[in-house]
């Protein structure tokens, strides 16, 4: 009876082994490649339950991943074609789209294919960078060479029935020396772009103060001109109305004259004057303090005028040497376009209204000067 239940049991056993080692599974993520002897027969690439002989002795089945695999590279140094080295990272994504080469050329292992696409990966990535300048990773250009660098890995892949999806850098930074370089190149590029930003506006501010200092003279001219020609007719008024009441009273104007140089040069002083007692500075000393005769004829009163005239101008330049004619306010155009005119406080004032001038009396000499 024991006998017969250890057989029943081993024939039990035998039959879930042979069961079991006959069926194998493909999900969604897998294929699987059969083989028999190790030669292939068949490729499932569909998920479901498959059979085969029992045993793996002459049937068996090796497990491939269907699904998009990734593969990262790292701290990679590559040198552009200035010379200038970068720091890159990037990856690429790949799917077994050939099983059965796969297994004929990479034995079925994913380690022994990728160490080809590490070194493929790595050639193409530095061809990629070596026909290109300094500045062209950093650009537009990323996208092309991304494109370029999968074209290029995609014809040696695809002999190990791996189909290269896509290449991504990631990063791309200079190297720790070349990015010392680079940041003073740029630092002298932006001290000398400040120079030369610094001279502009110095320039722009001489010419300013150029036109202002010129503005200033003009104006001071202008004023100069105006007050000497109201400063002469107003001499010109005084000494007319200084002839008009001479010529009213000769006699007292001389007496008035008299008495005024006597107080200007007898006030206490301490001055000494040594003159002959009949000068004609001590005339009226010995009238005994008589006043002269009064005129009896007095001539018409002569009425001063009251508005100041101011000759006409011309255009001849105004006060000879300074070479300033009638100014035109200046102005000056900035690199931005813009138009710089002198302010309300630098106008130049108009000249007095011109009209005709009064004719000056010739007035005698005063007695007793």
């Amino acid at each position: 009876m024991t006998n017969r239940l250890l057989v029943i049991g081993a024939l039990i056993l035998a039959g879930l082994y042979v069961l079991f080692s006959s069926i194998y599974i493909v999900n969604e993520r897998e294929q699987a490649i059969v083989m028999r002897f190790g030669q292939i027969t068949a490729v499932h690439s569909q998920p479901g339950l498959y059979f085969k002989i029992p045993t793996d002795i002459v049937d068996s089945v090796q497990i491939v991943e269907d699904r998009l695999l990734r593969y990262d590279l790292d701290d990679m140094t590559v040198q552009v074609s200035g010379g200038a080295f970068y720091e890159v990272d990037a990856f690429l994504t790949y799917r077994i789209v050939d099983p059965q080469l796969f297994r004929e050329r990479a034995l079925g292992q994913l380690s022994v294919a990728e160490d080809r696409i590490a070194t493929r990966f790595d050639a193409a990535l530095r061809q990629v960078y070596g026909l290109r300048e300094f500045n062209a990773a950093l650009s537009e250009q990323r996208p092309q060479m991304m494109r370029e660098a999968r074209d290029l890995i995609r014809p040696d892949m695809a002999e190990l029935g791996i189909e290269v999806v896509d290449v991504r850098i990631l990063r791309t930074d200079l190297a720790r020396e070349v990015e010392e370089r680079t940041f003073e190149r740029m630092r002298a590029e932006r001290l000398a772009e400040a120079a030369l930003l610094r001279a502009r506006g110095q320039e722009q501010a001489q010419s300013l103060r150029a036109i202002a200092d010129r503005q200033a003279v003009e104006i001071v001219a202008a004023a100069t001109r105006d007050a000497e020609i109201i400063r002469g007719n107003g001499d010109a008024d005084r000494i007319r109305i200084y002839a008009a009441a001479y010529g009213q009273d000769e006699e007292f104007f001389e007496f008035y004259r008299s008495m005024e140089s006597y107080r200007t040069a007898l006030t206490g002083t301490g001055t000494t004057m040594v003159l002959s007692p009949d000068s004609e500075f001590f005339r009226y000393f010995g009238s005994n303090g008589e006043l002269p005769a009064p005129s009896e004829s007095f001539p018409t009163p002569i009425t001063p005028n009251e508005d100041v005239q101011v000759p006409a101008t011309t255009d001849e330049p105004a006060l000879d040497g300074l070479g300033i004619e009638e100014t035109i306010p200046p102005s000056l155009t900035l690199d931005d376009g813009s138009s710089l005119e002198p302010t309300q406080g630098t106008q130049i004032p108009a000249p007095v209204e011109d009209g005709p001038v009064a004719p000056v009396e010739e007035a005698p000499a005063p007695a007793g000067q």
